[in-house]
């Protein structure tokens, strides 16, 4: 599987990251991580870094925040920001291959999860993201487009201290407690 180490944007790098759906082999449940910085649950994944793939990344970032090592199953798809909030991200879906389930200094828990029965902070994209890696098929190109400034004022209101964790986290200042 080939992809491109980065993408060019009017003359800039584009912001990368990876995200991975590590799903049992029945297909009935996935692996998600109880973030530090921002306590939701998420699938695990972080940024593509200086001069490494998309599938090394994905592959080093459920190692460290989970502790088990994987093998890529299929690019699930490319996802497209349509404002800041979100990044240029591939979706993975991936199989264990060994390791147990451990925490790390990014995550409070690791766990599977029914798909049918998730748990309920879970942030945009990520249900979105679940059901497409459960539907298969050929890799998708899709806009985020349920990353947006109008659901983040909601959550101002609904999940103050969450939103203010995600905004400190955007700006690279961290609550990792």
């Amino acid at each position: 599987m080939k992809s491109p180490r980065h993408f060019q944007s009017n003359s800039e790098l584009t912001p990368q990251s990876v995200a991975g759906a590590v799903i049992n082999s029945d297909k009935s449940s996935v692996l998600l991580i109880q973030r530090r910085d921002v306590p939701v649950w998420a699938l695990p994944g972080g940024g593509v870094e200086l001069n490494e793939t998309p599938e090394e990344a994905i592959i080093r970032e459920i190692s460290e925040e989970t502790g088990l090592n994987v093998m890529i199953s299929r690019l699930v798809g490319i996802y497209t920001p349509i404002n800041k909030l979100a990044k240029y991200t591939y979706l993975y879906e991936c199989m264990v291959l060994n390791g147990k389930l451990a925490t790390s200094s990014e995550t409070r828990d690791v766990q599977f999860f029914p798909v049918e029965s998730l748990p309920k902070l879970i942030p945009p994209p990520y249900r979105e993201w679940i059901s497409d890696t459960m539907i298969g098929g050929d890799p998708l190109h899709k806009k985020i487009h349920s990353v947006n400034y109008l659901t983040l004022f909601k959550n101002v209101f609904l999940h103050p201290t969450l939103v203010f964790r995600f905004l400190l986290a955007r700006l690279g200042l961290p609550i990792n407690r």
